[in-house]
């Protein structure tokens, strides 16, 4: 598993198809069999997530812990507001405040992440 955390190659596949997938996920009906499929695929995107990007905590939170730990909180909220959008639709509650919530997550973990030295230096 040292070959998945000497990069950050894994984690960004790992993310970037799980964001797809929710989204296919969230734009099915939500009494189709297909999204059902769809959101326990993003689920096991989700663990995906969750163990590359432990794994690069772990190897690079040395450096500048702090940083590390409020981008892989930034990261676990929003997971969490992913799932939320998905379960609440499911049972046909209101998710428009989740879906902002994701949004403001989503964009602040992937700047804090490309900002990060492991990171692309876009924002340099």
């Amino acid at each position: 598993m040292d070959v998945l955390a000497n990069t950050t190659h894994f984690h960004i596949f790992t993310w970037v198809v799980g964001i797809i997938i929710f989204i296919v996920a969230a734009g099915l009906d939500s009494r189709s069999k297909g999204r059902k499929i769809a959101h326990m695929i993003a689920r096991l995107f989700y663990v995906l997530i969750l163990l590359s990007g432990f794994m690069l905590f772990m190897k690079y939170s040395g450096g500048d812990a702090a940083l590390y730990g409020v981008k892989f909180l930034l990261g676990l909220l929003t997971i969490g507001m992913m799932e939320m959008v998905l379960v609440r639709s499911a049972k046909e509650k209101s998710v428009k405040v989740v879906w902002i919530l994701f949004f403001v997550f989503l964009l602040a973990t992937l700047f804090l992440g490309f900002k990060l030295p492991v990171g692309i230096a876009w924002f340099a």
